[in-house]
């Protein structure tokens, strides 16, 4: 098994035809939210895509924010899926556990390019929601025992305070462990 980023030149799909367009993300967004009468707010700040410096502007704790990355695992040769992973602000990813949910051979962060395309949005403002259908949804359970979650609304100047009972159901995520430590931790320790 091997851990780490994609490749380059790995994906072979055309990245031009993509749709990148954030205001259209955003406005899906909240019509999503409006369709299934959440309970949400739309919160206007600086423009910032780093989550502890997001989570003081918009005055809540950083373990309150939704930290979406989009992460691709090869289970096999022929056998790659794109997985976007939630877990709470202050933790990081765990790549080994990713891989040990998918049994998979390899498990990276999505370059740049296929990240943007996937979620819709430029880094920094992905959603905890799957925004393309080819996308797998896997949330931490620490991410739901907040009362809210605040993420960036596929904007880096607006974000969401959303009720997290109304976020579980409508994203209906896969619930895994796939978090590990906190940001704090992990710099004082050094890297595992």
């Amino acid at each position: 098994m091997h851990l780490g980023y994609e490749e380059p030149g790995a994906e072979t799909r055309d990245m031009t035809a993509c749709d990148t367009d954030t205001s259209s993300t955003h406005q899906t967004l909240v019509e999503l939210l409006d369709e299934h009468g959440a309970d949400y707010l739309l919160l206007e700040h600086d423009p910032v895509g780093i989550t502890d410096i997001a989570s003081e502007l918009r005055g809540h704790p950083v373990e309150q924010a939704a930290k979406c990355l989009l992460l691709m695992v090869k289970v096999d040769r022929r056998t790659r899926r794109h997985v976007l992973a939630v877990v709470p602000g202050d933790a990081l990813v765990d790549l080994e556990r990713v891989a040990a949910l998918y049994d998979a051979r390899y498990v990276g962060f999505c370059d740049p390019d296929t990240a943007q395309r996937l979620a819709r949005a430029v880094p920094g403002t992905v959603l905890p929601f799957a925004m393309d259908p080819s996308v797998e949804l896997v949330v931490d359970p620490r991410v739901l025992v907040q009362p809210r979650l605040y993420f960036n609304a596929a904007r880096l100047d607006v974000s969401v305070s959303l009720r997290t009972a109304d976020y579980a159901a409508i994203a209906r995520p896969r619930m895994a462990e796939i978090a590990r430590g906190t940001q704090v931790a992990e710099k004082e320790d050094g890297p595992r």
